[in-house]
């Protein structure tokens, strides 16, 4: 029986260095396959919601697709958000990419190599993404490094670029070859305003145009994530994007802690909003799809949350604002990239520890269909938070808070 359990405790420990859940990819797997088809059925109910009422469909891979999948190694899936018929308007659907992807070479080899060998891998998964037909696709936050952005060592700005830089050549041909729209999180070098450094997305049209881009608003100070260190909030608002298959916006990772920042897309009239991040399990994977979810019932709009993968270690410990001694990793990214849609339904997540492609048909008709039902927009009651948001950026505010009488009264 001892040696059982030993055994057992040395399966859990290497599942939790390569980042499974015991031993399974996802949760979703885990449960699929430990339950019963009838309870795992009703499980998946409470735990993703029903897309208008049915289970989330799945939606068949094109060979092609699923062939790249098992040469490099990625995992591919693919569902499908429905919307109820209407007698008005015709369907509107898109669909809709997201990618997650480990780094490839130690961070101690050049940095040339590095970036090299990342566009190398995750180019299979985009060829992999336009051979299924994909609209629009959104990379992680700066997928073209190690998210080094916590070590407080400046060498690593060397890997920021202009808006049209080497990682946004590399995807204007992809996005021009497949008639598609890519969301490209770099990190930015500002040629024109003394090289000041951004974390930027930059938007990609479908004929390989530029459409824009958008700046990092909200910049993390917790624990290990101090990236203050590069670069501070962004300049650009709440920029919402008209594409040739829908109108998206970006909400860079950090972001996501925020509800008025995902109220001011929904506000500019997003339709589909990306969560590029890089976010470590200890910290926050209780909160990954709270949130997400959230924002779209809040909000009537989809959302697609990604993260990378792996754990990326560095040449020079460093400490963080946590307590902790020092060390060399921030942890292991969870990937887990998952769509939230409108109606509190959502996809199984991808994977914890491998790469992969995560595609959804969207009927963003689903949208409106929400706006109508919960009259969220209707009943908001902007204008008292507008007062009061005024009233408490005055240097003498005072909070609205009525006190007991007897609270503080000294007893007879």
């Amino acid at each position: 029986m001892e040696t059982t359990r030993n055994g057992q405790a040395k399966e859990e420990a290497a599942a939790a260095r390569d980042g499974s859940i015991c031993g399974y990819e996802s949760l979703d797997r885990l449960l699929s396959d430990s339950l019963s088809p009838q309870v795992f059925q009703e499980v998946s109910r409470l735990l993703i919601g029903l897309n208008c009422g049915r289970i989330l469909e799945a939606v068949p891979l094109a060979d092609s697709a699923k062939a790249l999948s098992s040469e490099c190694n990625f995992d591919v899936q693919a569902f499908r958000f429905m919307a109820d018929k209407e007698l008005l308007r015709e369907p509107r659907v898109v669909r809709v990419g997201i990618i997650q992807n480990s780094i490839v070479l130690p961070t101690t080899a050049s940095f040339v190599d590095q970036k090299r060998a990342i566009h190398q891998k995750v180019k299979p998964m985009i060829d992999a993404a336009g051979a299924s037909g994909v609209n629009i696709l959104c990379l992680q936050e700066a997928w073209m490094m190690p998210f080094a952005f916590c070590t407080r060592e400046k060498r690593w700005c060397e890997f920021a670029e202009p808006v049209d830089g080497e990682s946004t050549r590399f995807l204007q041909d992809l996005a021009k070859k497949y008639n598609m729209v890519i969301v490209n999180p770099i990190i930015e070098r500002d040629v024109n305003h003394g090289e000041t450094i951004w974390n930027t997305a930059v938007i990609i049209g479908n004929h390989g145009n530029i459409i824009g881009k958008h700046r990092k608003n909200h910049i993390p100070r917790v624990g290990d994530f101090n990236e203050s260190t590069y670069y501070m909030e962004g300049n650009t608002g709440h920029p919402v994007f008209e594409t040739a298959f829908g109108k998206i916006a970006v909400n860079i990772c950090y972001g996501r802690h925020h509800p008025l920042n995902w109220l001011a897309f929904g506000l500019n009239g997003a339709e589909i909003v990306f969560n590029p991040s890089a976010t470590v399990g200890e910290l926050s994977e209780p909160m990954w799809q709270i949130e997400a979810r959230n924002a779209a019932i809040a909000n009537s709009y989809f959302v697609g949350s990604i993260n990378r993968i792996g754990t990326e270690t560095f040449p020079n410990p460093f400490t963080s604002g946590d307590g902790k001694p020092q060390h060399a990793d921030f942890g292991h990214f969870y990937g887990s990239s998952h769509f939230s849609a409108p109606d509190a339904s959502c996809t199984p997540s991808l994977s914890r520890h491998r790469d992969g492609l995560l595609i959804s048909d969207m009927d963003l008709n689903l949208c409106r269909q929400l706006k109508d039902k919960w009259g969220f927009r209707m009943t908001s009651r902007y204008e008292l938070y507008a007062d009061m948001l005024a009233q408490y950026l005055k240097s003498d505010f005072e909070p609205q808070v009525i006190s007991d009488p007897l609270l503080h009264k000294k007893s007879s």
